[in-house]
């Protein structure tokens, strides 16, 4: 079976986002949980943010996605980019996951900036 194929074949489990950029091999689960009680202090300052659902970014690749808990699949061999949007830069958190298997992280604003934070 060619790698092409093989990519092709790969199924995602339902329920998470799968990785769309050319990759073969071994994936694992990215757990996201993006807290709306967090930042929903922040946003009440300024009415416009509201309604900005929050962005997820993977090795550049950008998801609206929705409030709570979300799932991505992610290359397991090699580093992986994630980064977590709401708004304007005050509420970015970035972080590059080095390879590995399932990983859990917790998305977290603050009035001095966001944070991507390891769950346990």
């Amino acid at each position: 079976m060619s790698e092409l194929s093989a990519a092709s074949e790969r199924r995602t489990p339902e329920g998470v986002v799968p990785y769309v950029e050319y990759y073969t091999g071994p994936c694992r689960t990215l757990t996201l949980d993006i807290d709306l009680g967090q930042i929903s202090m922040l946003v009440s300052r300024n009415a416009a943010q509201r309604t900005n659902a929050p962005t997820v970014s993977i090795d550049g690749r950008n998801y609206p996605v929705y409030w709570g808990r979300v799932y991505f699949e992610i290359p397991a061999t090699r580093a992986v980019h994630v980064a977590v949007s709401v708004g304007d830069s005050h509420q970015v958190a970035s972080v590059l996951l080095p390879a590995g298997g399932d990983t859990a992280l917790s998305y977290r604003a603050g009035a001095t900036g966001a944070s991507l934070v390891t769950s346990l």
